[in-house]
């Protein structure tokens, strides 16, 4: 994303924020909502050409890392369900994303995909990583099958949780949704997450979503892309996609019936009763399906 308003200046010591008293706000909640991170963890900010991003770093030293790139609107915190099991064996890396709410802070606009690409490498090569397992969730999904297409002697293994467009092209509703969330958030709250969470957790996202509303600057959004028969079919980076039943971004039966057209290669699973929020409506599954397929022989 980018910055919209002119007369914004990136030098500004609350970049990005409105103010310094909503930075000082947010990053109140923020740090928290942080408190809550059940394991031990080192937090660290890298620099990059698109400004600097915050990581949480969890695990084993020593063990192969396991990078957790988290949704639109979304940051680190989002892994707070899954990152106990996801940590006992491997280094999980969880990150605040340059563009979005959380701690990092961006001094360059992302403009295009390969931007996100761009970002995504730079970030790497200064933690040092190589033989990366990418596990992301929605928009940051979409990016990370970028990166595989883009770099895929980096990876060894690539986790797609219900990507941003990526496979189908999301309905014109889900556009029209996203524009009211704006003004309604909790109106648009999927079912199965209202079903399957806790009226708690439930006004925890709306919550967070209408106070990183008023304290950020507005940014432009990058419209994510859908990889076309050729990409998939070049993407030869071991690939799990895991979707809901209910996915409001697109028929998850389609989806799945496109994968196994174009590119039989990739390992599907489809959660029972699930939405878009899988990590929210059931982590012991998709922890379970994560692990499963990091651990095989694929």
């Amino acid at each position: 994303m980018s910055v919209v308003n002119k007369g914004y200046r990136m030098q500004e010591s609350y970049h990005p924020f409105r103010s310094q008293r909503t930075k000082e706000t947010y990053l109140t909640y923020y740090d928290k909502q942080a408190q809550r991170w059940p394991i031990a963890s080192e937090c660290r900010l890298v620099s990059t050409s698109f400004g600097v991003t915050f990581i949480r770093a969890s695990g084993p030293e020593d063990g192969p890392p396991l990078v957790l790139i988290p949704g639109d609107s979304e940051n680190s915190l989002a892994w707070i369900r899954q990152i106990t099991a996801l940590s006992i064996d491997y280094r999980t890396y969880a990150l605040d994303h340059i563009f979005d709410n959380g701690r990092s802070v961006y001094t360059r606009s992302m403009k295009k995909p390969g931007d996100f690409v761009q970002w995504l490498d730079e970030l790497f090569i200064a933690l040092e990583l190589n033989h990366i397992n990418l596990m992301a969730h929605s928009y940051g999904a979409w990016q990370a099958s970028l990166y595989a297409l883009t770099h895929p002697e980096r990876l060894e293994k690539l986790i797609l949780l219900a990507p941003a467009a990526t496979v189908l092209r999301p309905p014109l509703r889900l556009l029209v949704r996203a524009v009211l969330y704006d003004f309604i958030p909790i109106r648009f709250v999927p079912a199965s997450v209202r079903k399957e969470a806790t009226r708690e957790t439930v006004d925890e996202m709306v919550d967070e979503q209408v106070l990183a509303r008023r304290c950020f600057k507005r940014r432009k959004f990058v419209i994510p892309t859908v990889l076309t028969d050729q990409d998939w079919q070049r993407l030869q980076v071991p690939t799990l996609f895991l979707v809901g039943e209910h996915e409001v971004t697109c028929s998850a039966r389609k989806a799945l019936q496109r994968l196994a057209t174009v590119a039989p290669h990739i390992v599907t699973a489809i959660m029972p009763d699930g939405d878009h929020h899988l990590a929210i409506v059931k982590p012991e599954w998709v922890n379970k399906e994560v692990l499963q397929f990091l651990h095989s022989e694929h």
